[in-house]
């Protein structure tokens, strides 16, 4: 691969607009040459913020432009598997938005398809939240300091307000445009994955608080994506991981997580910035014996950050692997977003 890649962007949203157009442009080599948004309108706007010579409001332009090198995916997650596989077909690297698509079956077919081209490289956008403390979290559970894992027990709060009236329908409410994902549910099941490896088996309760919701037209909508969701799994390391994902649980407190073992306790708990992928973190642990938390401070060489757009070009050079994210992950998360929603559909325990 040359030192110089070529890129083309097709759905130029937040994260793409505040993180991958402009850490890609701070790279040497890198130039980012055209971009695809809903409208020509918005395709210019992006263009001429960010000084990028070329824009379409059809992605089909983007992918058959075979002078480039790379593709970075940030629609919603109704079109990632079908942009992925043809990026790849015309043999392009591939950087895609989270959540890694619609469901399982459809990020089965781009690992299958991804595995077709060895050369090429593709990554799924990680989930951020946590980076800062992934490697100190794993080693502490690694060395032994909770023992074998009894619980994980954990709420995630999508802000902490009381039901509304008239809430806004986002596209996050419309399964057509994001599939069976809910919430922060798969973001948060990544870090847990790197954390304490994946669950085997799942059983959910849902609910849909807030019904119907306005949309931009001012007409009430109804959506079945909860907002509200409780899940008991089975971690195949052993123990049991309690979840509680809610937008409308009044005075909650910010997300936390409290991992319980045979030997001691570890608690991340956050608060909430302007960043809503970078929360602040606090770390916090007891040992047996010990009569309260500590905090735990984070080595330096432990302080994990940001750097998904390196990673993708290194991959890229050959410089390095994939690691946060890779399509295998990706299914993982994706399978355990299906059964949760098998689950609370059937009322059923399902086994991933």
């Amino acid at each position: 691969m040359s030192e110089n890649i070529r890129v083309g962007v097709i759905g130029a949203g937040g994260n793409t607009t505040l993180k991958h157009i402009p850490l890609l442009q701070k790279i040497p080599g890198v130039e980012i040459v055209s971009v695809a948004n809903r409208s020509i309108k918005s395709s210019s706007e992006v263009a001429s913020q960010f000084e990028i010579k070329n824009y379409f409001d059809n992605w089909i332009n983007v992918v058959d432009d075979n002078s480039l090198d790379a593709i970075v995916i940030g629609t919603w997650p109704y079109l990632h598997k079908r942009l992925s596989i043809e990026a790849l077909e015309s043999g392009k690297h591939v950087l895609c938005e989270a959540r890694m698509c619609m469901n399982a079956q459809e990020a089965q077919e781009m690992l299958d398809v991804s595995q077709m081209y060895p050369n090429l490289v593709s990554q799924i956008v990680p989930a951020p939240h946590t980076l800062p403390v992934d490697k100190t979290i794993k080693r502490l559970i690694s060395s032994g300091y909770i023992g074998d894992l009894v619980n994980l027990r954990g709420i995630v709060t999508a802000g902490n307000d009381f039901p509304k009236d008239n809430e806004d329908y986002h596209w996050r409410n419309n399964r057509d445009l994001s599939g069976n994902n809910i919430m922060q549910m798969g973001i948060w099941y990544e870090a847990i994955m790197r954390w304490l490896g994946p669950a085997k088996s799942v059983s959910a309760n849902a609910q849909t608080i807030n019904n119907p919701r306005l949309d931009e037209s001012g007409n009430y909508v109804f959506t079945d994506i909860p907002d509200h969701l409780d899940v008991i799994c089975e971690m195949i390391a052993g123990g049991t991981a309690n979840l509680q994902f809610t937008m409308v649980s009044g005075m909650a407190p910010e997300s936390e997580m409290w991992i319980h073992g045979t030997k001691g306790t570890l608690v991340l708990k956050t608060e909430t910035t302007a960043d809503a992928g970078a929360p602040k973190l606090v770390l916090m642990g007891a040992e047996k014996g010990q009569k309260s938390l500590e905090v735990i401070s984070i080595p330096k060489n432990e302080i994990g950050e940001w750097r998904v757009e390196e990673e993708f070009i290194n991959a890229i050079r050959g410089k390095e692997i994939i690691t946060h994210t890779s399509f295998t992950d990706g299914v993982k998360y994706m399978k355990f977003t299906d059964a949760i929603y098998d689950s609370f559909s059937t009322g059923q325990k399902i086994v991933i």
